[in-house]
Protein backbone atom coordinates (compact mmCIF):
# COMPACT_ATOMS: atom_id res chain seq x y z
CA UNK A 1 0.00 0.00 0.00
CA UNK A 2 1.54 3.30 -1.56
CA UNK A 3 -1.28 6.09 0.33
CA UNK A 4 -0.48 7.61 3.25
CA UNK A 5 -2.40 7.23 6.09
CA UNK A 6 -3.08 10.90 8.11
CA UNK A 7 -4.05 10.00 11.34
CA UNK A 8 -5.49 12.96 13.92
CA UNK A 9 -4.82 12.19 17.32
CA UNK A 10 -1.64 10.76 18.99
CA UNK A 11 -3.16 9.05 21.71
CA UNK A 12 -2.77 5.52 22.49
CA UNK A 13 -5.06 4.16 19.42
CA UNK A 14 -3.27 6.48 17.18
CA UNK A 15 -0.25 5.52 18.06
CA UNK A 16 -1.09 1.63 18.07
CA UNK A 17 -2.37 2.37 14.48
CA UNK A 18 1.00 4.55 13.08
CA UNK A 19 3.05 1.81 14.43
CA UNK A 20 1.33 -1.41 13.17
CA UNK A 21 1.25 0.71 9.81
CA UNK A 22 5.15 1.20 10.00
CA UNK A 23 5.43 -2.69 11.31
CA UNK A 24 3.87 -2.94 7.15
CA UNK A 25 5.68 -0.84 5.87
CA UNK A 26 2.80 1.88 5.01
CA UNK A 27 3.71 5.13 4.94
CA UNK A 28 2.18 7.11 7.22
CA UNK A 29 1.49 10.69 9.84
CA UNK A 30 0.03 11.94 13.28
CA UNK A 31 -1.16 15.26 13.27
CA UNK A 32 -1.42 16.09 17.50
CA UNK A 33 -2.58 18.95 18.78
CA UNK A 34 0.06 19.21 21.82
CA UNK A 35 3.21 20.71 21.44
CA UNK A 36 5.06 17.99 22.43
CA UNK A 37 4.77 14.68 24.77
CA UNK A 38 5.25 15.98 27.46
CA UNK A 39 3.22 19.08 27.25
CA UNK A 40 0.69 17.69 29.76
CA UNK A 41 0.15 14.84 32.52
CA UNK A 42 -1.20 11.72 30.79
CA UNK A 43 -3.32 10.42 33.09
CA UNK A 44 -3.22 7.54 35.91
CA UNK A 45 -3.04 3.46 35.10
CA UNK A 46 -4.49 1.20 32.80
CA UNK A 47 -4.91 -2.15 32.91
CA UNK A 48 -4.07 -3.74 29.65
CA UNK A 49 -6.17 -6.83 29.17
CA UNK A 50 -5.23 -9.96 27.69
CA UNK A 51 -8.18 -10.72 25.33
CA UNK A 52 -7.80 -6.87 23.35
CA UNK A 53 -5.40 -4.53 24.88
CA UNK A 54 -2.45 -6.80 24.53
CA UNK A 55 -3.63 -8.63 21.38
CA UNK A 56 -2.72 -4.92 19.90
CA UNK A 57 0.72 -5.09 21.15
CA UNK A 58 1.30 -8.57 20.18
CA UNK A 59 0.21 -7.10 16.60
CA UNK A 60 2.41 -3.78 16.99
CA UNK A 61 5.23 -6.23 18.07
CA UNK A 62 6.08 -4.85 21.27
CA UNK A 63 5.03 -6.74 23.63
CA UNK A 64 8.61 -7.44 25.01
CA UNK A 65 9.01 -3.29 25.93
CA UNK A 66 5.23 -3.68 27.18
CA UNK A 67 5.94 -5.69 29.86
CA UNK A 68 8.89 -3.90 30.97
CA UNK A 69 6.93 -0.86 32.22
CA UNK A 70 4.19 -3.32 33.87
CA UNK A 71 3.91 -2.65 37.76
CA UNK A 72 4.31 -5.38 39.65
CA UNK A 73 1.57 -6.42 42.42
CA UNK A 74 -0.94 -3.54 40.98
CA UNK A 75 -3.33 -5.70 40.13
CA UNK A 76 -4.32 -6.83 44.09
CA UNK A 77 -8.27 -5.20 44.14
CA UNK A 78 -9.67 -4.15 47.69
CA UNK A 79 -13.25 -3.76 47.96
CA UNK A 80 -14.70 -1.46 50.75
CA UNK A 81 -18.03 -0.41 52.41
CA UNK A 82 -18.21 3.41 53.23
CA UNK A 83 -17.72 2.71 56.63
CA UNK A 84 -14.77 0.93 56.20
CA UNK A 85 -15.32 -2.38 56.43
CA UNK A 86 -13.41 -4.68 54.14
CA UNK A 87 -15.04 -7.24 52.46
CA UNK A 88 -12.80 -8.33 49.74
CA UNK A 89 -9.02 -8.32 49.60
CA UNK A 90 -7.62 -9.88 47.00
CA UNK A 91 -3.77 -10.09 46.23
CA UNK A 92 -2.30 -9.88 42.94
CA UNK A 93 -0.51 -13.29 42.34
CA UNK A 94 0.70 -12.90 38.83
CA UNK A 95 -1.85 -15.13 37.41
CA UNK A 96 -4.19 -12.16 36.21
CA UNK A 97 -4.60 -10.92 32.68
CA UNK A 98 -4.82 -7.36 32.89
CA UNK A 99 -1.38 -6.04 34.21
CA UNK A 100 -1.09 -2.36 35.09
CA UNK A 101 0.81 0.26 33.35
CA UNK A 102 1.00 4.27 33.57
CA UNK A 103 -0.95 5.64 30.65
CA UNK A 104 2.17 8.31 29.95
CA UNK A 105 4.79 4.87 29.88
CA UNK A 106 2.73 2.89 27.70
CA UNK A 107 2.30 6.12 25.65
CA UNK A 108 5.48 6.44 25.21
CA UNK A 109 6.69 2.83 24.31
CA UNK A 110 4.24 3.49 20.93
CA UNK A 111 6.28 7.02 20.29
CA UNK A 112 9.72 5.53 20.64
CA UNK A 113 8.85 2.53 18.13
CA UNK A 114 8.41 5.07 15.65
CA UNK A 115 10.75 6.76 12.76
CA UNK A 116 11.30 10.37 13.83
CA UNK A 117 9.08 12.80 12.28
CA UNK A 118 6.05 10.25 12.43
CA UNK A 119 4.24 12.66 14.92
CA UNK A 120 4.17 16.11 14.11
CA UNK A 121 3.57 17.94 17.49
CA UNK A 122 1.60 21.64 17.60
CA UNK A 123 -0.80 20.70 15.00
CA UNK A 124 -4.29 21.43 16.55
CA UNK A 125 -6.79 20.79 14.03
CA UNK A 126 -9.57 23.45 13.23
CA UNK A 127 -11.97 22.20 10.46
CA UNK A 128 -11.85 18.66 8.36
CA UNK A 129 -13.98 18.75 4.83
CA UNK A 130 -14.41 16.69 2.04
CA UNK A 131 -12.60 16.78 -1.35
CA UNK A 132 -14.55 14.49 -3.42
CA UNK A 133 -13.19 11.23 -4.37
CA UNK A 134 -12.16 10.29 -1.00
CA UNK A 135 -10.05 12.81 -0.66
CA UNK A 136 -10.04 15.19 2.52
CA UNK A 137 -8.63 18.38 3.88
CA UNK A 138 -7.59 19.15 7.41
CA UNK A 139 -6.96 22.55 8.73
CA UNK A 140 -5.02 23.40 11.47
CA UNK A 141 -5.37 26.44 13.90
CA UNK A 142 -2.06 28.29 12.54
CA UNK A 143 -3.70 28.27 9.35
CA UNK A 144 -2.20 24.87 7.43
CA UNK A 145 -3.49 22.42 5.83
CA UNK A 146 -3.42 19.25 4.28
CA UNK A 147 -5.34 17.13 1.71
CA UNK A 148 -4.88 13.03 2.25
CA UNK A 149 -6.60 10.08 0.74
CA UNK A 150 -7.07 8.25 3.61
CA UNK A 151 -8.50 10.16 7.23
CA UNK A 152 -8.35 8.67 10.51
CA UNK A 153 -9.90 10.57 13.26
CA UNK A 154 -8.15 9.23 16.44
CA UNK A 155 -9.16 12.65 18.11
CA UNK A 156 -11.19 11.74 20.96
CA UNK A 157 -14.10 12.85 22.64
CA UNK A 158 -14.33 16.12 20.70
CA UNK A 159 -13.16 15.10 17.44
CA UNK A 160 -12.79 16.97 14.84
CA UNK A 161 -12.82 13.93 12.04
CA UNK A 162 -16.44 12.51 13.13
CA UNK A 163 -18.57 15.25 11.54
CA UNK A 164 -17.54 13.98 8.26
CA UNK A 165 -19.21 10.41 9.16
CA UNK A 166 -21.77 11.29 11.98
CA UNK A 167 -23.98 14.08 13.14
CA UNK A 168 -23.62 12.49 16.51
CA UNK A 169 -22.13 14.42 19.57
CA UNK A 170 -21.35 13.59 22.78
CA UNK A 171 -23.80 13.94 25.94
CA UNK A 172 -23.27 14.31 29.58
CA UNK A 173 -23.79 10.92 31.35
CA UNK A 174 -24.91 12.06 34.63
CA UNK A 175 -21.94 11.48 36.27
CA UNK A 176 -18.65 13.27 37.30
CA UNK A 177 -15.26 12.48 38.78
CA UNK A 178 -13.32 14.89 41.15
CA UNK A 179 -9.36 13.44 40.63
CA UNK A 180 -6.85 13.98 44.07
CA UNK A 181 -3.37 12.86 44.34
CA UNK A 182 -1.67 12.01 47.93
CA UNK A 183 2.46 11.95 47.20
CA UNK A 184 4.23 9.57 49.59
CA UNK A 185 1.34 7.89 50.34
CA UNK A 186 3.00 5.47 52.65
CA UNK A 187 4.54 8.17 55.04
CA UNK A 188 2.56 11.05 53.97
CA UNK A 189 -0.73 9.56 54.33
CA UNK A 190 -0.67 6.30 55.95
CA UNK A 191 -4.50 5.71 56.66
CA UNK A 192 -5.37 5.99 53.43
CA UNK A 193 -2.14 4.58 51.85
CA UNK A 194 -3.71 1.47 53.94
CA UNK A 195 -6.94 1.65 52.71
CA UNK A 196 -5.94 1.42 49.18
CA UNK A 197 -3.80 -1.41 49.57
CA UNK A 198 -0.84 -2.22 47.36
CA UNK A 199 -3.48 -2.13 43.88
CA UNK A 200 -6.88 -0.74 43.14
CA UNK A 201 -9.35 0.29 45.83
CA UNK A 202 -13.21 0.40 45.31
CA UNK A 203 -15.71 2.10 47.67
CA UNK A 204 -19.35 2.21 45.65
CA UNK A 205 -22.23 3.16 46.95
CA UNK A 206 -25.86 4.31 45.22
CA UNK A 207 -24.54 7.97 43.74
CA UNK A 208 -21.28 8.26 45.38
CA UNK A 209 -18.10 6.20 44.67
CA UNK A 210 -14.14 6.05 45.32
CA UNK A 211 -11.90 4.80 43.23
CA UNK A 212 -8.01 5.07 43.78
CA UNK A 213 -5.36 3.20 42.37
CA UNK A 214 -1.48 2.94 43.75
CA UNK A 215 0.50 4.37 41.04
CA UNK A 216 4.26 4.67 40.59
CA UNK A 217 6.46 6.36 43.30
CA UNK A 218 4.12 5.93 46.06
CA UNK A 219 1.64 8.01 44.74
CA UNK A 220 -1.85 7.60 45.39
CA UNK A 221 -4.60 8.70 42.62
CA UNK A 222 -8.46 8.66 43.45
CA UNK A 223 -11.31 9.69 41.59
CA UNK A 224 -14.31 10.74 43.65
CA UNK A 225 -17.49 10.00 41.38
CA UNK A 226 -20.64 11.90 42.23
CA UNK A 227 -23.93 11.61 40.32
CA UNK A 228 -25.24 14.87 39.82
CA UNK A 229 -25.86 17.23 36.89
CA UNK A 230 -23.17 19.72 35.44
CA UNK A 231 -24.92 22.67 37.15
CA UNK A 232 -24.24 21.36 40.49
CA UNK A 233 -20.32 20.63 39.75
CA UNK A 234 -20.66 24.19 37.88
CA UNK A 235 -21.48 25.76 41.36
CA UNK A 236 -18.39 24.95 43.23
CA UNK A 237 -15.37 27.16 42.76
CA UNK A 238 -12.49 24.64 41.61
CA UNK A 239 -10.54 27.69 41.67
CA UNK A 240 -10.63 27.66 45.52
CA UNK A 241 -8.77 24.05 45.72
CA UNK A 242 -9.98 24.44 49.93
CA UNK A 243 -13.37 25.36 49.33
CA UNK A 244 -13.94 22.71 46.76
CA UNK A 245 -12.67 19.99 48.50
CA UNK A 246 -14.55 20.56 51.61
CA UNK A 247 -17.69 20.80 49.60
CA UNK A 248 -16.74 17.61 47.60
CA UNK A 249 -15.76 15.66 51.24
CA UNK A 250 -19.24 17.07 52.38
CA UNK A 251 -21.40 14.40 50.35
CA UNK A 252 -19.09 11.51 51.85
CA UNK A 253 -20.54 12.72 55.06
CA UNK A 254 -20.22 9.41 57.79
CA UNK A 255 -17.91 7.36 55.67
CA UNK A 256 -14.67 6.02 57.67
CA UNK A 257 -12.00 8.81 57.65
CA UNK A 258 -9.55 6.57 55.40
CA UNK A 259 -11.62 7.08 52.79
CA UNK A 260 -12.12 10.63 53.11
CA UNK A 261 -8.70 11.38 53.64
CA UNK A 262 -8.28 10.06 49.83
CA UNK A 263 -10.14 13.90 49.27
CA UNK A 264 -9.51 16.34 52.34
CA UNK A 265 -5.93 15.03 51.89
CA UNK A 266 -5.38 15.46 48.49
CA UNK A 267 -1.58 17.01 47.32
CA UNK A 268 -3.44 18.89 44.72
CA UNK A 269 -6.28 20.98 43.86
CA UNK A 270 -9.34 18.76 42.99
CA UNK A 271 -9.71 18.68 39.45
CA UNK A 272 -13.67 18.10 38.09
CA UNK A 273 -14.06 16.00 35.25
CA UNK A 274 -17.41 15.52 33.81
CA UNK A 275 -18.24 12.31 31.80
CA UNK A 276 -19.92 11.90 28.38
CA UNK A 277 -20.52 9.17 26.03
CA UNK A 278 -21.74 8.98 22.40
CA UNK A 279 -24.92 6.87 21.88
CA UNK A 280 -24.84 3.14 22.37
CA UNK A 281 -24.16 1.52 19.17
CA UNK A 282 -23.37 4.60 17.66
CA UNK A 283 -22.34 3.87 14.15
CA UNK A 284 -22.14 5.50 10.20
CA UNK A 285 -22.87 4.63 7.17
CA UNK A 286 -19.31 4.18 4.87
CA UNK A 287 -17.57 7.25 3.85
CA UNK A 288 -14.95 6.89 1.42
CA UNK A 289 -11.38 7.45 2.58
CA UNK A 290 -12.41 8.27 6.33
CA UNK A 291 -12.58 6.41 9.00
CA UNK A 292 -12.61 6.75 13.51
CA UNK A 293 -11.25 4.80 16.42
CA UNK A 294 -11.22 5.00 20.15
CA UNK A 295 -12.88 7.58 21.92
CA UNK A 296 -13.81 9.38 18.49
CA UNK A 297 -16.01 6.61 17.40
CA UNK A 298 -17.12 4.84 20.32
CA UNK A 299 -16.83 7.19 23.75
CA UNK A 300 -18.33 5.52 26.38
CA UNK A 301 -18.88 5.68 30.23
CA UNK A 302 -15.33 4.36 31.87
CA UNK A 303 -16.05 0.75 32.53
CA UNK A 304 -12.01 -0.24 32.25
CA UNK A 305 -11.89 -1.17 28.38
CA UNK A 306 -11.34 2.70 26.94
CA UNK A 307 -7.97 2.38 26.25
CA UNK A 308 -7.92 -1.09 25.33
CA UNK A 309 -10.91 -1.10 22.92
CA UNK A 310 -8.67 2.56 21.19
CA UNK A 311 -5.82 -0.08 20.55
CA UNK A 312 -7.46 -2.64 19.34
CA UNK A 313 -9.08 -0.71 16.86
CA UNK A 314 -5.62 0.81 15.40
CA UNK A 315 -4.21 -2.08 15.68
CA UNK A 316 -6.85 -4.26 13.12
CA UNK A 317 -7.37 -0.96 11.03
CA UNK A 318 -3.68 -1.13 10.75
CA UNK A 319 -3.81 -4.69 9.45
CA UNK A 320 -7.01 -4.67 7.26
CA UNK A 321 -4.93 -1.81 5.46
CA UNK A 322 -1.99 -4.14 5.09
CA UNK A 323 -4.11 -6.94 3.87
CA UNK A 324 -5.63 -4.90 1.02
CA UNK A 325 -3.21 -2.69 -0.08
CA UNK A 326 -4.88 -2.26 -3.09
CA UNK A 327 -8.39 -1.30 -1.75
CA UNK A 328 -8.89 0.62 1.12
CA UNK A 329 -12.57 0.40 1.04
CA UNK A 330 -13.02 -3.02 1.49
CA UNK A 331 -10.12 -2.39 4.62
CA UNK A 332 -12.45 0.41 5.82
CA UNK A 333 -15.62 -1.65 5.63
CA UNK A 334 -14.10 -4.71 7.29
CA UNK A 335 -12.48 -2.80 10.13
CA UNK A 336 -15.71 -0.65 10.56
CA UNK A 337 -18.43 -3.76 11.03
CA UNK A 338 -16.02 -5.15 13.37
CA UNK A 339 -15.43 -2.39 15.10
CA UNK A 340 -18.90 -1.53 15.42
CA UNK A 341 -20.24 -5.13 16.64
CA UNK A 342 -17.04 -5.02 19.51
CA UNK A 343 -18.26 -1.42 20.58
CA UNK A 344 -21.78 -2.53 21.38
CA UNK A 345 -21.55 -5.67 22.57
CA UNK A 346 -18.87 -4.00 25.32
CA UNK A 347 -21.43 -0.83 25.62
CA UNK A 348 -24.22 -3.39 26.92
CA UNK A 349 -21.61 -5.58 29.34
CA UNK A 350 -21.21 -2.28 32.22
CA UNK A 351 -20.77 -2.37 35.37
CA UNK A 352 -23.82 -0.86 37.60
CA UNK A 353 -24.14 2.90 36.59
CA UNK A 354 -23.51 4.95 39.91
CA UNK A 355 -26.84 6.19 40.34
CA UNK A 356 -28.01 2.59 40.50
CA UNK A 357 -29.66 0.90 43.67
CA UNK A 358 -26.91 -2.04 42.82
CA UNK A 359 -24.03 0.15 42.79
CA UNK A 360 -22.88 -1.31 46.65
CA UNK A 361 -20.00 -3.08 47.48
CA UNK A 362 -22.05 -6.33 48.03
CA UNK A 363 -23.15 -6.23 44.31
CA UNK A 364 -20.10 -5.31 42.87
CA UNK A 365 -18.69 -8.60 44.56
CA UNK A 366 -21.21 -10.81 43.29
CA UNK A 367 -20.69 -9.09 39.70
CA UNK A 368 -16.97 -9.92 39.83
CA UNK A 369 -17.80 -13.48 41.01
CA UNK A 370 -20.24 -14.53 38.56
CA UNK A 371 -17.17 -12.82 35.79
CA UNK A 372 -14.38 -14.98 37.34
CA UNK A 373 -12.57 -11.74 38.26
Amino acid sequence: MHTPVTIVGAGLGGLTLARVLHVHGIPVTVYEAESSPSARAQGGLLDIHDYNGQLALKAAGLMEEFHAIVLEGRQALRVLDPDGTVLLDQADDGTGGRPEVQRGDLRQVLLDSLPAGTVQWGHKVSRTRALGEGRHEVTFADGGSAVTSLLVGADGAWSRVRPLLSTATPEYIGTSVVETYLFDAGTRHPAAAKAVGGGMLIAPSPGREIFAHREKDDTVHAYVGLSEPQDWFAAIDFADAATATARIAQEFDGWAPELTALITDSDVAPVWRPLYALPTGHRWDRVPGVTLLGDAAHLAAPNGEGANLAMLDGAELGEALAAHPDDIETALTEYEQTMFRRSAETATDEMPGIDSADNTAHGLINMLTEKGR
